[in-house]
């Protein structure tokens, strides 16, 4: 099993979401600013109090959460 020292789950913070830390930065916010095209660099510049470490570990978890199932999804015609 994988340990996630970095990401928290806590009801009272974003609704229970995977966050970094404790912190009010969710895993999905920063997968969907990766998968969009933005840079570790830019990413950390807009939220200086995250670690290059930080955003590693949520793309290790989001990428840990993805093997847990398959979604069928349609096929281009």
């Amino acid at each position: 099993m994988n340990e996630f020292r970095r990401i928290t789950q806590d009801p009272a913070v974003m609704g229970g979401k995977p966050c970094i830390r404790g912190q009010r930065v969710t895993v999905g916010m920063i997968v969907g600013q990766i998968g969009a095209g933005r840079s570790i660099d830019a990413l950390l510049a807009d939220y200086p109090y995250l670690a290059h470490e930080d955003v590693l570990e949520a793309l290790r978890y989001a990428a840990w959460r993805a093997e847990e199932r398959e979604v069928d999804l349609q096929r281009a015609s």
